[in-house]
């Protein structure tokens, strides 16, 4: 892969390159964090392996204390601070899980914790911060307005500013994942790893090329946000709109990750919306197991690519689990939809007793459970007599809702199956 020209970088990324980042430098972030941080589970999936047929691995780091791989950079970079550093304490904007993996490890370490985050950010996220440690201060509309706050404390107060990914020390911290990936499963063929800033995919694709050159390593990217993908590939893409994986949810990528990218990944695959959506549902309903958007996108990837992946073994990193139970209930939702086993069926009557009562015994007939009706009589282009009702339904299938769909345009009904995106 090639990089174009970067754009004029920082003064705390200038320094970095490439070689600052080494095997060594994650077998050493290994040693630092290791008894500290979770030794999470790397298994097999036969399940997905046949839906998706590639070979599935998958690493839990969903399952760290704070839900998120970020407590291995964050703890790697605090653990080599000076002693005066220490005291005076640290500084990140952030209103993620680098938010959380800093404040809980710096509190246990007995460093002061700053955490600065937008006024937008939601509470649950200020709270959750706030609960392992982190003193959060709350300013600006934007993440760029929280980060050019969080450097002018920084330098206020003689802080030590700890970068979420842009950062060798970070990059080195998230790279101990695939330090244990591979001593799991040596032999895979391909890591599918998620890039937002680019930290994690950094330090994991430092071990598998200096472990075994002709692995693979593939990013992934929310469509919606492929701001590494347009970086890596010389071209101009639009970053925004509500992504489900917001963890990765980046505008600007790291100046060194960008570097390390070009040189170790082989290249960056973006993901759409209900693919990410499908993943998080999979992984609930197979594995069991709770998943963020971005924690999903490397199974997304492999879904939304069958031909590329198919008969390879392939290392998928759960890197999160941090997601709102009410967005994670309209996933689930959404996926049944999708499956045909909710369906919101669209009805034309006539305003007259008994003409729901017809339509109910046709639902009956075909076993077909009603959850939801709704009227509309005024808000129509239907004469007077006539109104549209909306039925929510659960069936066992896709197939069992076709037939009903044809019983009741076989009575003379105006039927239509009213579609999710």
């Amino acid at each position: 892969m090639t990089v174009p020209a970067a754009n004029q970088a920082s003064p705390e990324q200038a320094v970095a390159t490439p070689a600052d980042l080494t095997i060594e430098d994650v077998r050493a972030a290994a040693a630092r964090i290791e008894g500290a941080v979770v030794k999470t589970p790397m298994m097999h999936s036969i399940t997905l392996s046949e839906i998706t047929g590639a070979d599935i691995w998958l690493k839990f780091e969903n399952l760290q204390f704070t839900a998120a791989y970020k407590e291995r950079g964050a703890l790697n970079a605090l653990l080599q601070l000076t002693e005066d550093q220490r005291k005076r304490g640290v500084i990140a904007a952030s209103a993620g899980n680098h938010s959380q993996g800093l404040s809980y490890h710096g509190t246990r370490l007995g460093v002061p914790v700053t955490i600065v985050m937008p006024k937008t950010t939601p509470t649950v996220k200020v709270m959750q911060t706030e609960s392992v440690g982190g003193n959060v201060v709350l300013e600006g509309e934007t993440f760029d307005d929280a980060h050019a706050h969080a450097r002018l404390l920084e330098k206020e107060r003689g802080l030590t500013f700890v970068h979420p990914f842009d950062d060798p020390k970070i990059a080195a911290g998230q790279g101990t994942v695939a330090l244990e990936m591979l001593e799991v499963k040596p032999d895979l063929d391909c890591l599918v790893t998620p890039i937002g800033g680019g930290g994690l995919i950094s330090g994991m694709a430092t071990v598998a090329k200096a472990l075994n050159p002709d692995m693979e390593v593939i990013g992934v990217q929310a469509a919606l946000f492929p701001s590494m993908f347009a970086k890596i590939k010389g071209e101009e893409r639009d970053c925004g709109g509500d992504t489900l994986a917001e963890g990765i949810a980046v505008k600007k990528p790291g100046e060194f990750t960008s570097k390390v990218i070009a040189e170790r990944v082989d290249d960056i695959l973006l993901v759409d919306e209900p693919e990410l959506e499908k993943a998080v549902a999979l992984l609930l309903q197979i594995e069991k197991t709770v998943v963020e958007g971005a924690g999903a996108a490397g199974l997304a990837a492999v879904l939304m690519n069958p031909e590329r992946f198919a008969g390879k073994k392939v290392g998928l990193v759960l890197c999160g689990g941090n997601i709102d139970t009410r967005l994670l209930a309209n996933v689930l939702l959404r996926d049944l939809a999708r499956q045909g086993r909710l369906a919101r069926l669209r009805v034309t009557l006539q305003d007259r007793p008994g003409a729901l009562f017809k339509v109910m015994r046709l639902f009956d007939a075909h076993n077909v459970n009603i959850i939801e009706i709704y009227h509309q009589r005024i808000f129509t282009t239907l004469p007077a007599k006539g109104l549209i009702t909306d039925i929510e339904c659960e069936a066992r299938d896709a197939e069992q809702v076709e037939r009903l769909v044809e019983a009741l345009r076989e009575a003379n009904y105006n039927v239509q199956v009213v579609e999710l995106n």
